[in-house]
């Protein structure tokens, strides 16, 4: 036995096995590199804005012009990334975003930037991250072996994490030191850097269909969304939960930690202590295989309950603290088990329009949630409402795992060999699930 293939062995028995694989690796660095950017780009674009013009007002049509482009093509990119090979939409979209960031950044640094040059740029971003991430659910189970799935999900989620953490602590670094316009370059230069890596993919084309009609096209992910009433409820479940749970979150947390846990840097203990969680969440994923993914992740959203409900009591903050990390681990091992259900129960060619629905359905209703929490609020109390939004966790939670389907499915993945890492696989001829029988099969952005 060669000392290459000792070597293999060796590194597919262990839990970050997957990156033995070529194409996983450069699907993994292509993302890890352009995550990293994208980390620190809202700070550096807030502070754009704030030089620019110092309107608030502006800053929020510039976050606001990226989401909603992101929604509004968010299933057209589903169609695409079924119809063509996802690792090509994938660097188009990351050239298309950072050629807008390098736009941007040319305009701040040559002092001829206005507000609406950043806001039609941050559409056009918004619209080209619409087409990357179906495309890269769908990419997955082809770069990596079926045995491996869970792991390359889990490795994919430590990486959006670490990444995010290190971004946001690098973003007020550079942005103080050399400025948004240089920030915003250097996020540019990711996004071309981690194209460069997923162009390297080599994936096997898949057969298409000649005749080629976009709405057609767009019903047939519908069809196979609303065929799996696992899926369906699910979707419902994220949909109330986002956008009244974690509006709440979002918009009421800081002012419970400004009048009672000490001010802004408490709030800043709460994010990072989710953040940490989110991290060992990852790790965990890449040990821990459930036989039924979906009914351990649901379970695992109750997590955030105490989170909102210590919040609602203004608890100390030696509570809150680690009920964060709690929720944090819960969240992240749902999005991990949550995409591997995706890919494993989805056929390849309509994973990614059903990718789309999953997450327009998820989060279409965020920015209602946030625009309505202050209302709210205002109505029946910053407490009650953050305590509603744990009992609406929790109910709807229950509701979903009340679903026979969500409790029965299991995972489909053939369990991982102790001879070694095994050679990238062809796609999987998954077998379609119909809907009323519980056959033995297991979102997120995602959540």
């Amino acid at each position: 036995m060669t000392a290459t293939l000792r070597l293999r062995q060796l590194v597919g028995r262990l839990p970050f096995g997957p990156l033995a694989e070529r194409d996983f690796r450069l699907l993994f660095l292509g993302r890890t590199i352009s995550l990293f950017g994208s980390a620190f780009a809202p700070i550096a674009l807030a502070f754009a804005v704030i030089v620019l013009t110092g309107s608030p007002s502006d800053l929020g049509l510039v976050l606001s012009a990226y989401m909603l482009a992101h929604l509004v093509f968010l299933l057209a990119g589903g169609v695409w990334a079924d119809r063509l090979p996802r690792n090509l939409v994938m660097v188009t979209s990351d050239l298309l975003s950072g050629a807008s960031q390098l736009a941007a950044a040319a305009l701040l640094l040559t002092g001829t930037a206005q507000a609406w040059h950043l806001i039609v740029l941050g559409a056009v971003r918004g619209g080209a991250s619409a087409f990357f991430m179906p495309a890269s659910t769908g990419l997955v189970p082809r770069v990596v072996s079926p045995g491996r799935l869970q792991q390359a999900n889990a490795l994919l989620s430590l990486s959006r994490n670490s990444t995010r953490i290190a971004g946001v602590a690098l973003a007020g670094i550079l942005v103080a030191t050399i400025g948004p316009g240089w920030a915003l370059a250097l996020d540019g230069a990711t996004y071309l850097l981690g194209a460069l890596f997923i162009a390297m993919l080599r994936v096997p084309r898949v057969e298409q269909a000649k005749e080629r009609q976009f709405l057609r096209e767009l019903a047939e992910g519908w069809r196979e969304f609303r065929s799996r009433s696992w899926l369906c409820v699910t979707i419902v479940q994220f949909a109330l939960i986002n956008a009244y749970a974690i509006g709440a979150f979002l918009v009421l947390g800081p002012f419970v930690a400004e009048q009672h846990l000490g001010g802004a840097a408490a709030w800043g203990f709460i994010l990072a202590a989710e953040a940490a969680g989110m991290i060992v969440a990852g790790v965990v994923a890449l040990h821990y295989r459930p036989q039924r993914p979906l009914f351990v992740a649901t379970l695992a959203v109750l997590t955030m309950a105490p989170l909102l409900a210590l919040l609602g009591l203004a608890a100390p903050l030696t509570l809150i603290l680690p009920a964060a990390f709690v929720a944090g681990v819960g969240l992240e091992l749902y999005g991990v088990f949550w995409d591997t259900t995706l890919q494993e129960h989805i056929p390849d060619e309509k994973l990614s329009r059903v990718s789309s629905y999953d997450v327009l359905g998820s989060f279409a209703l965020i920015p209602v949630g946030v625009a309505v929490m202050g209302p709210i609020s205002d109505a029946i109390g910053v407490a009650d409402t953050l305590m509603g939004a744990a009992l609406i966790v929790v109910l709807a939670t229950i509701a979903v795992i009340s679903v026979s389907d969500v409790r029965n499915l299991r995972r489909l993945d053939v369990p991982l060999s102790g001879s070694g890492a095994s050679p990238p696989l062809p796609p999987p001829v998954r077998t379609r699930w119909l809907r009323p029988k519980p056959a033995p099969a297991p979102a997120a952005t995602r959540r």
